[in-house]
């Protein structure tokens, strides 16, 4: 690919909307039942990624829990009003692999209806918490796909302690009978592995030159768009620490926090930006026809078994 048509590529930016208490990490920490009475700390950072966002002029994508949706409908609101997509992270954080079809199918349908109102416009993508679909549980594209979403960006491609799917397809490809588009996690295969390029805690973990090498060998060698993704509290240096976390969350919760800012204002400068559903849109519009061709039928099938 020429280095003129590899400039031309855009990438989606996604933020991934939660409190720093509500990530899967810290549920042993802060359990559900004191979420009332935490002090939230998700509109600030979030009023604070809008004001970047605007500096740079890009448009990106919200994956906002209908939790904090409820508490905050006027962020929601400006959200939209600025020009990005507000898209579905569920309600409360919990992972797809935890729940029975009919309590994610009440979910994710709760969590559209909500957004959808609070927005006034159509809520057409969806991630799950903790990239949560997987092998085991891919009947939740199908559930995703009844409950009138478009795509869905929650399979990671690697192999994670947590998560993961490394056979999936790294690039978007067709579920669900040909019904909803699968936009995996941004990978990179290198010896003979994926690793994650596409944000997150890898982004705090390497050094900033290796998400843009990663990223720069995606759109010039392969042709494809990649998406990024960061939560709110990742900007966030002066968040709480709650007691009693163990050594590895404390490494991957808080790691370069005080960095992530002026990475991301250097990811903002080095890349063309833009939300998922135009990034996508061809996948999005016919996911059958974008698919990849051996994940898309392994993934399809699955998805509709």
């Amino acid at each position: 690919m020429s280095t003129q048509a590899a400039q031309a590529v855009v990438n989606a930016m996604t933020v991934d909307v939660e409190d720093y208490f509500q990530v899967s990490a810290m549920e042993p920490h802060v359990p559900r039942a004191a979420w009332e009475t935490t002090p939230l700390r998700v509109q600030a950072n979030v009023d604070r990624i809008l004001a970047l966002f605007a500096e740079h002029g890009v448009k990106a994508t919200f994956f906002t829990l209908g939790w904090v949706a409820e508490r905050h409908p006027e962020m929601v609101r400006r959200i939209v009003a600025e020009g990005h997509e507000l898209a579905s992270h569920g309600w409360e954080h919990i992972r797809v692999n935890t729940q029975q079809p009919e309590a994610f199918r009440a979910d994710v349908t709760r969590t559209k209806a909500l957004l959808e109102d609070l927005g006034g416009v159509a809520v057409n993508g969806y991630r799950a918490a903790s990239y949560s679909i997987g092998r085991d549980n891919l009947w939740a594209l199908d559930v995703l796909a009844d409950a009138g979403y478009r795509y869905s960006s929650s399979i990671a491609p690697i192999r994670h302690d947590l998560y993961g799917m490394p056979e999936a397809p790294r690039f978007a490809f067709a579920a669900a009978g040909g019904r909803l588009a699968e936009i995996p996690v941004t990978t990179l295969p290198l010896a003979g592995r994926n690793i994650n390029c596409g944000g997150g805690g890898w982004f705090r973990l390497f050094p900033y030159g290796f998400s843009r090498w990663a990223l720069r060998r995606i759109n010039r060698r392969e042709g494809q768009s990649g998406h990024f993704y960061f939560h709110p509290w990742e900007i966030d240096p002066e968040q709480p620490r709650p007691a009693g976390v163990s050594a590895k969350t404390r490494f991957r919760h808080y790691l370069n926090l005080e960095r992530m800012e002026p990475r991301l204002r250097r990811l903002l400068g080095d890349f063309r930006w833009d939300r998922m559903d135009r990034v996508f849109a061809g996948q999005i519009a016919d996911p059958a026809g974008e698919a990849a061709p051996a994940g898309a039928v392994f993934a399809g099938q699955g998805a509709g078994a």
